[in-house]
C-alpha cells in the first residue's frame, strides 16, 4: 500500500472518479469499503463509485434514529445505481439497552449517543478494510475546510474524493445523471442524519447548520475518531 502522503500528493487535482480507481487499485475490491449515509448528496458519490465498480462494498449506518425517507432513498439508490454490497450496520442491542434505555441519549449527551450508534458500530463494519471512502467536502466548512484527498484513518487510508468539488459540481452529477433527490430535501432539509439532531435550513444558512442546532457539536465523530 503506498504511502499517504504519496497518495495525497498525486491525487490533488484528481477527479473523484480517478481517486476512487486509485482507492480500489490500491487495496483491492475486498479491502476496500465506501461509507455512505444515504443523505442528501450522497447519490453523486455512489454514482461515481458504481461508474467504477458498483461491487464496491458500501456501509450504510442505520443508527436506529434516521428518517423514514432516508431508508427509503437507500433502497432506491441501490436500485438505480445497480450497487451489489450495501450493508446496513446497527448498533449493538445490548449496548442500546445498556446505555440508552430509554431513547433519550441524544438530548443528555449527543456525543455519547453518536458514539454507540455510528462511531462504534463504523469501527466494527470497517475491521475487515485497508482503506475507506467518504463524501466529505472543503465547501462544507468547519473541520472539513483543509481535508486533504488522502489521509490516515488509524491503520488504514481515507479517500476524500469529492474533497476540492464544488456544490455546482455535484449538483451537475445529478442532472446529468438524472438522479434522484433524497426526499426530504425539497422540504428544506441540506444535510440530513438523525430524526432529533436534524432541522430545516434556511437559504442564508450553511447546508450542515441543520445539524445538532443550538449546540457547539457539528460532528458526529466518525471524522474525527480514529478507527482502530
Amino acid at each position: 500500500m503506498p504511502p499517504v502522503e504519496t497518495l495525497d500528493r498525486a491525487l490533488r487535482a484528481a477527479s473523484p472518479s480517478e481517486v476512487v480507481e486509485v482507492a480500489l487499485k490500491s487495496v483491492g475490491r475486498e479491502r476496500l469499503a465506501l461509507v455512505s449515509s444515504f443523505g442528501t448528496e450522497s447519490a453523486a458519490l455512489l454514482k461515481v463509485m458504481a461508474d467504477v465498480d458498483p461491487a464496491i462494498p458500501v456501509i450504510f449506518l442505520d443508527t436506529g434514529w434516521l428518517f423514514g425517507e432516508t431508508l427509503a432513498y437507500r433502497d432506491t439508490l441501490i436500485a438505480t445505481l445497480g450497487l451489489r454490497d450495501v450493508r446496513s450496520i446497527k448498533p449493538r442491542e445490548e449496548t442500546l439497552s445498556r446505555q440508552d434505555p430509554e431513547r433519550e441519549l441524544w438530548f443528555s449527551d449527543p456525543d455519547a449517543c453518536c458514539r454507540i450508534r455510528k462511531v462504534e458500530p463504523l469501527a466494527r463494519a470497517l475491521k475487515p478494510f485497508a482503506a475507506w471512502i467518504n463524501g466529505r467536502k472543503r465547501f462544507q466548512g468547519g473541520a472539513r475546510a483543509d481535508i486533504p484527498v488522502v489521509e490516515a484513518d488509524g491503520g488504514r487510508l481515507k479517500f476524500n474524493p469529492f474533497a476540492n468539488v464544488s456544490r455546482e459540481q455535484i449538483e451537475a452529477i445529478y442532472r446529468l445523471a438524472k438522479l434522484p433527490p433524497h426526499p426530504l430535501a425539497a422540504s428544506g432539509y441540506l444535510s440530513v442524519g438523525c430524526m432529533p439532531c436534524t432541522s430545516r435550513t434556511s437559504p442564508d444558512e450553511d447546508a450542515r447548520a441543520g445539524r445538532w442546532r443550538g449546540r457547539a457539536k457539528t460532528e458526529c465523530g466518525i471524522h474525527t475518531t480514529r478507527t482502530p
